[in-house]
């Protein structure tokens, strides 16, 4: 190994070969999600051009050859010499980094945008990419291959004088990219909430891949007021109206948006510019100060409190409330590099102002609603004060304080979370051949008796109260909701083990349903998993295979022979396993397979919606999501 360091070995990277060499740094990965933020990267350019008033649709088209094309009906993007560059300035925006009209040349008062990135990085990061620009009567069009000029900004014709807009098309570089085939879904997701967010806009999505091609058109005139109906769709609204408050305050914009429903999960989202902000921020504390201040002063003048009674906390009047908080504001300021809360001082102060003053207004005219929501509170209140009570019990304590763990709890020996895990199982008879079969030194057995409480349709108490929750959470450590501490959690997989019929589908969702409601951070840090027990084994010559699907039954059966010796047994559940095949199959850290759930902070909105479908009051919207979700289903029993 050279001790030498000198001038020689320090590389400098021109351009865009920085992006190249460390794409990670730019978009955050290479997998899935680093592929569909390109096209959110060049939609927010054209959201921007909207925001500024001059674009009103925009057209994201998945071409046949896995291209995407984006156009829309904006300015256009200049094509003018830039006075320092001596380049036209549409070159300057796709092959400099950190140009464009977002850093205070005065083209956007507002603009989003994830990173900031910008075009340059998704043509550094593109097999090629062409752009065509509509403007004053004129068609120009320039080429680039990864990231580099291919062909000058050329006038290749004419067009109507009033026709104006830029057209924007890659190919993502598959020697940068794990994937490279964009998901229809994943843009359906993220373009619906960006139109939501900028009512009025018109965002049309192509897929032309399949011979039936498919096309969603996004538009929503009434914005956030339609997201928050959007989001409550599977839940019973308390009332009919959807609470709007809109209004400019020291420079910013403020829009919020709703309505209560009979839940008791409370879902708010908050955005900047169009940004989600899933750690919330300044922004969100203002709408929940002026929520809370505003809620209290009405029950109090209107004797719905009476003067022993105390105040409605925040938690209390947001229970079963979906809303929508989204600023606009010129210098938005993050904590953090991934832009996940805003720290902007005096967005509190604009956001608690416009709320309190038109909730206020909104409360008086309208005294049956203000009745309604505040009586929900004051049940929630006391429903919160039983809980308390209940989740003293279930906290676990020292020995010294008395609280042993539950039980049914088969701990592990090794203290250190980092090696342990626990597996959550089904019934008696599996967890006593779990129990057999397990490492002791870190492996615990958490036995469940039945089908837990479907927690979307009760209230904290109730959930404090029922016996198989309680032992999970006291299991775990980590406490719930407010008092929920990661730095506790006591093993760093949580492996859920159900059969693999629909019984055990459907406990799992229940469990699901818990961890996300409750403990949600466990999730988003990748602690929860989804054991996958075989479906089959087949014997011959006293030799034994597992299959894990029917394609691998169907590999296995060709491989040895289809004969009559061959002896098949399809698993109807754990308990049909013994001890030593439950260890091989599913529990040998080896051998085994474990699916690892995972969610990403800007999907919050849409696993909120898909749990209170699966899981709420409502079948309507039920029956609709099992119809068109019923062809991608393996394996069901029915």
């Amino acid at each position: 190994m050279s001790a030498d360091y000198n001038a020689d070995q320090i590389q400098i990277l021109e351009g865009l070969e920085a992006v190249r060499k460390r794409p990670g740094m730019y978009i955050g990965s290479t997998s899935s999600r680093g592929l569909h933020h390109l096209v959110y990267e060049i939609v927010d350019n054209a959201v921007d051009e909207s925001l500024a008033g001059f674009c009103n649709t925009i057209l994201v088209q998945i071409n046949e050859d896995n291209s995407i094309t984006v156009t829309d009906n904006g300015r256009g993007m200049p094509v003018d010499i830039h006075p320092k560059a001596g380049v036209p300035a549409v070159e300057v925006i796709f092959t400099k980094l950190h140009a464009g009209g977002k850093f205070g040349g005065g083209a956007y008062k507002v603009s989003g945008g994830l990173h900031g990135v910008g075009a340059s990085v998704v043509n550094a990061l593109s097999d090629w990419l062409e752009v065509t620009i509509y403007s004053e009567g004129k068609v120009y069009r320039q080429r680039y291959e990864r990231g580099k000029v291919v062909s000058k900004l050329e006038n290749i014709g004419s067009c109507d004088q009033d026709k104006h807009g830029s057209s924007v098309t890659f190919k993502p570089d598959e020697t940068i990219f794990e994937e490279t085939v964009f998901e229809y879904d994943v843009l359906k997701q993220r373009l619906r909430e960006t139109a939501f967010l900028t009512k009025g806009l018109k965002i049309i999505l192509k897929d032309e891949r399949d011979e039936e091609k498919t096309e969603r058109v996004f538009h929503y005139e009434g914005g956030i007021k339609e997201f928050v109906t959007y989001l409550n769709k599977s839940k019973t609204a308390l009332y009919e109206d959807v609470l709007y408050c809109e209004g400019i305050k020291d420079g910013i914009y403020v829009e919020v948006a709703m309505q209560h429903n009979d839940s008791y999960n409370e879902s708010i989202y908050s955005f900047v510019n169009n940004i989600t902000t899933p750690e919330g921020g300044t922004h969100l504390s203002g709408f929940k100060n002026a929520l809370t201040k505003t809620f209290n002063d009405y029950a109090r003048n209107n004797k719905l409190l009476k003067d022993s009674e105390t105040n409605l906390s925040g938690e209390d009047i947001r229970e079963g409330l979906t809303a929508i908080v989204s600023i606009k504001i010129e210098d938005p300021q993050f904590e953090g590099q991934t832009k996940q809360k805003l720290g902007n001082s005096d967005a509190r102060g604009a956001v608690d102002s416009v709320v309190s003053e038109q909730l206020t207004y909104y409360l008086e005219q309208h005294p049956q609603v203000a009745k309604m929501i505040c009586e929900k509170s004051i049940l929630a209140q006391r429903a919160r004060a039983a809980a308390r009570k209940a989740r003293d019990l279930t906290r676990r304590k020292t020995a010294l304080e008395g609280m042993a763990l539950p039980g049914k709890l088969a701990d592990c020996s090794d203290k250190n979370p980092e090696n342990c895990e626990i597996y959550i199982v089904e019934g008696d008879s599996a967890g006593g051949s779990a129990k057999t079969a397990r490492s002791r030194n870190t492996q615990a057995i958490l036995p469940l008796r039945g089908k837990i409480l479907n927690v979307e349709k009760a209230r904290l108490d109730k959930i404090y109260a029922n016996a198989e929750i309680k032992a999970m959470i006291t299991a775990f450590g980590t406490g719930i909701h407010d008092d929920f501490d990661l730095s506790k959690l006591r093993y760093h997989k949580i492996i859920i083990m159900t059969d693999a019929d629909v019984d055990g589908a459907h406990i799992s969702t229940l469990l699901l349903t818990f961890l996300y409601r409750f403990m949600p951070e466990l999730i988003r840090q990748g602690y929860v998993y989804l054991a996958q027990p075989p479906l089959y084994k087949v014997e011959k010559n006293k030799k034994v295979w597992y299959a894990y699907s029917d394609d691998e039954l169907n590999s296995i059966l060709t491989e040895i022979g289809r004969d009559q010796n061959n002896k098949i047994q399809r698993y109807k559940g754990l308990g049909e396993m013994d001890a030593e095949q439950l260890w091989e199959t599913t529990m040998d850290p080896e051998r085994r397979i474990l699916l690892r759930v995972t969610m990403e902070d800007e999907d919050s909105a849409e696993v909120d919606l898909t749990f209170t479908t699966l899981m709420g009051d409502k079948v309507e919207p039920r029956r609709e999501f099992i119809e068109t979700n019923a062809k991608y289903v393996k394996n069901l029993d029915i």
